[in-house]
């Protein structure tokens, strides 16, 4: 049984400006992942930089409230909303002024920096 403890996963600021924890890849990790699963805190009144992905991405807010950007495309999230993000979409999100905006990232294949373009 593999269990991975939010916990013990080294936080680091990624590219686009937020703060994840890696709890499954298959580039940093023994197992061989076909898809990429982070946890990802955007600080209150903040947002991550504009950017792409090659590949496909989810997230599912967990806390906090924001506003999802997708190409043209602007939405309000909150706690259970799930957001599917195409490949090349240019993205970023938001976090309101109240709280940090708490999420986890799926991506499919798994995230790597090569796939991914800051803008």
């Amino acid at each position: 049984m593999n269990i991975t403890r939010l916990n013990d996963c080294v936080p680091f600021t990624a590219g686009d400006g937020c703060t994840l924890r890696e709890l499954a890849n298959a580039a940093t990790q023994p197992r061989a992942f076909r898809y990429s699963l982070a946890h990802a805190i955007v600080p209150a009144g903040q947002r991550t930089k504009p950017h792409s992905l090659r590949t496909s991405e989810v997230y599912y807010i967990l806390r906090g409230e924001g506003r999802m950007h997708i190409n043209d495309e602007v939405a309000a999230v909150r706690p259970g909303d799930m957001v599917d993000i195409p490949p090349m979409a240019l993205q970023w999100i938001e976090s309101g002024a109240v709280e940090d905006l708490v999420f986890v990232c799926i991506v499919d294949p798994g995230w790597r920096q090569e796939d991914e373009a800051v803008h």
